[in-house]
């Protein structure tokens, strides 16, 4: 380290301990510091190191705050810990290069500046890592990669995303996106990208990788994929926030930025509904829509009268006009089921995924009853990429139910449950094979516990 630290890794100058964070509190302010910052932080750092050498700055981001955990722990956490992170993980970082004789004088230039941004209020630190967070974005979804592979080096590296969410987002398995990520780093070091928000003409190449990560990101963040929490709040700030920034820039001003950022902010203002009070989930019909942010709805209305413009309709546009479907009923009795399986018909036509093909089939079941969409859901069966999709079998669980088969739902409900990594879907899934032992039902026994 250099002279600008004191021996425990504090600036005198800034970093004296903030006594309202006590010790107990550390792990929890650190893991939250993961999520929202490490991304950030790794982009400045990879602003002035260059794009190859991002593994070396997810190291040094990683291993500070792993330091921080230690320290912080015995010395107090800093009155400006973002700012902390930002000089520990640089100093860092010029000790391996200087090691290595790989440090230029131009990047030493450029560090101090980083220096300089510690120094000043969290306001303009935040700006500035924003700001690098947005290139870092466009830099990562390179041409020079394959669509995956920019999408799946963009959620590691800004998201904070694992590898298994990362796999359970392109519904794959581990092993597939850990080999994306060795090639995309390979490409990154031996390429030497240069690490700038790309000129003009370039962004036809990159902005639709861009908006995947961006609706990849908020999706996890409205239905996490694993841990102890249906829904992870920050992560769909963070991508709203982010896409209102490309939708405010010249270059992001298109309307399918716009119907994304609807798409967003519909679904966004659903989720103080969406769970109880102990984090459980509140179905759709059960919802109290009285909770629903009418702030954020009548945002992502604007937005999607915005997106209306020109003669190109995306899967967003698709999308985003299911979600105001649901946010315009008064109640989940007066949907307007038929405008939005008119929606999945066109969605399906563009972009044939599994799992709108599923989300269609719930369509056809609420408009055609649960047999019409057991059939639907029975052409589905042998795709890949849903056989381990919790979802799936918890869909095809709900309409055997509604359909009188108790034996059969509980044998789905229970692949659904052993299949989920989310606590709160699990115990979700376990409530209701624990309802069908009560039931009055011939087929009603104690296997379906």
């Amino acid at each position: 380290m250099d002279s600008i630290e004191t021996p425990t890794g504090y600036s005198k100058s800034m970093d004296s301990p903030n006594e309202s964070v006590a010790p107990n509190d550390v792990p929890q302010l650190v893991d939250h510091l993961f999520r929202h910052q490490a991304g950030q932080v790794v982009a400045t750092l990879t602003r002035v190191l260059g794009a190859h050498n991002l593994q070396l700055a997810e190291d040094v981001v990683q291993e500070t705050l792993i330091k921080a955990l230690g320290q912080w722990s015995y010395h107090g956490v800093p009155n400006n810990p973002q700012a902390w992170l930002v000089r520990v993980a640089k100093n860092h970082a010029v000790d391996i290069l200087r090691r290595e004789q790989r440090f230029s004088s131009a990047q030493a230039a450029d560090l101090e500046l980083v220096d300089s941004a510690s120094d000043v209020s969290i306001d303009l630190l935040e700006n500035e890592l924003y700001d690098d967070q947005l290139r870092m974005m466009f830099t990562c979804c390179h041409p020079a990669l394959s669509r995956e592979v920019q999408v799946t080096l963009t959620l590691k590296t800004l998201g904070g995303f694992g590898v298994s969410e990362i796999a359970g987002a392109f519904l794959t398995n581990e092993a597939t996106i850990a080999q994306r990520l060795v090639r995309a780093r390979r490409t990154l070091r031996e390429s030497r990208l240069p690490f700038a928000v790309p000129e003009k003409h370039e962004l036809s190449n990159r902005l639709a990788a861009v908006l995947d990560v961006l609706y990849l990101l908020f999706n996890e963040g409205y239905s996490a994929h694993r841990g102890e929490d249906l829904v992870r709040d920050e992560l769909c700030a963070e991508a709203i926030r982010l896409t209102t920034l490309v939708a405010a820039h010249p270059i992001g001003d298109l309307p399918e930025v716009h119907a994304l950022l609807a798409l967003m902010l519909l679904q966004a203002a659903r989720l103080p509904a969406r769970r109880d009070a102990l984090g459980d989930i509140v179905l759709l019909e059960e919802q109290d829509r009285t909770c629903w942010d009418q702030t954020l709805i009548i945002r992502g209305l604007l937005s999607l009268q915005r997106s209306a413009t020109g003669s190109k309709l995306s899967a967003y546009h698709l999308q985003a006009g299911i979600a105001a479907c649901h946010v315009s009923a008064p109640s989940f009795a007066t949907t307007n089921w038929q405008r939005i399986l008119n929606q999945y018909d066109s969605l399906i036509a563009l972009n044939a995924s599994p799992v709108i093909a599923l989300n269609r089939a719930v369509a056809i079941a609420m408009l055609h009853g649960p047999d019409v969409g057991l059939a639907e859901l029975e052409r589905l069966a042998n795709e890949p990429s849903l056989r381990n999709y919790a979802l799936f079998h918890a869909t095809c669980a709900a309409l055997w139910q509604q359909s009188g088969d108790l034996e059969r739902a509980a044998t789905w409900y229970r692949t659904a449950r052993e299949l989920s990594e989310n606590e709160p879907e699990r115990r979700f899934l376990q409530r209701k094979l624990d309802a069908m032992i009560h039931v009055d039902s011939p087929n009603s026994d104690s296997s379906f516990h």
